[in-house]
């Protein structure tokens, strides 16, 4: 069998990364951390790789993108990207929960061998508030991703079982003040990045696991927080 060349997509949040690879090996990396930049990078960040690599849009097995939670515009971006790719060339379309990545990517550098350990990426969504899900040592997920204001009680069923809990993602930092115990420790996981999807999107498409191109939606988990122009005074 044929390994596939997938093109991966990370948008959700303010980084903007792209990576081509073959099977689960980078074939390259490009991102942009500026802000509010996606529409505007995106596409050049995927030029980037395909001429690095030696390829062409074409020759692409499927497109896998990351489907949030996450910023309402940054997601669209990168859904509209893949999608526009997919629709173009009639390539299969992959989406990849994005906390799930992060997750995955928290315990492959925790390197942990207690399966008791727990896995949570959080993505910061403002204030104390962050985008968060939870996951066992397999990747099974013990809570769907969710909105959660964090508090000192947050986790305390598990916290109280004696299970610890490693905390990864850009909201986890601000998190840390709230956990009072030696049972949550933050993982060294912060940003997003697009090379954690591989491996699920690898997943997604030997099993045939393809979206559909026309219906395929980001997920936002909140209503996204659009305020009207002030009028001009005159």
């Amino acid at each position: 069998m044929t390994v596939p060349i997938i093109l991966n997509i990370e948008a959700a949040t303010s980084v903007c990364s792209v990576c081509l690879s073959r099977g689960k090996e980078v074939l390259a990396l490009h991102e942009s951390t500026g802000e509010n930049e996606h529409s505007r990078v995106i596409t050049v960040l995927i030029q980037r790789c395909m001429e690095e690599a030696g390829l062409d849009l074409k020759d692409l097995d499927a497109v896998a993108v990351s489907q949030g939670p996450g910023s309402y515009t940054s997601l669209r971006v990168g859904f509209s990207t893949a999608k526009g790719i997919c629709f173009a060339l009639d390539k299969p379309l992959i989406t990849v929960s994005t906390l799930a990545a992060l997750a995955s990517a928290a315990s492959e550098a925790a390197h942990e061998q207690d399966p008791q350990t727990l896995y949570c990426p959080m993505i910061d969504a403002r204030r104390m508030e962050v985008y968060t899900a939870l996951f066992d040592a397999a990747g099974n997920a013990l809570l769907e991703p969710q909105p959660m204001v964090i508090d000192g009680s947050s986790f305390g069923t598990y916290f109280d079982r004696g299970q610890r809990i490693i905390f990864c993602g850009n909201g986890a930092e601000k998190c840390k003040m709230a956990f009072n115990t030696p049972l949550a420790t933050f993982s060294k996981v912060k940003k997003c990045n697009a090379t954690q999807i591989i491996s699920q999107a690898m997943t997604a498409f030997l099993n045939k696991n393809f979206e559909d191109v026309a219906y395929a939606v980001p997920c936002y988990l909140k209503v996204p927080n659009i305020t009207s122009a002030r009028p001009k005074s005159s």
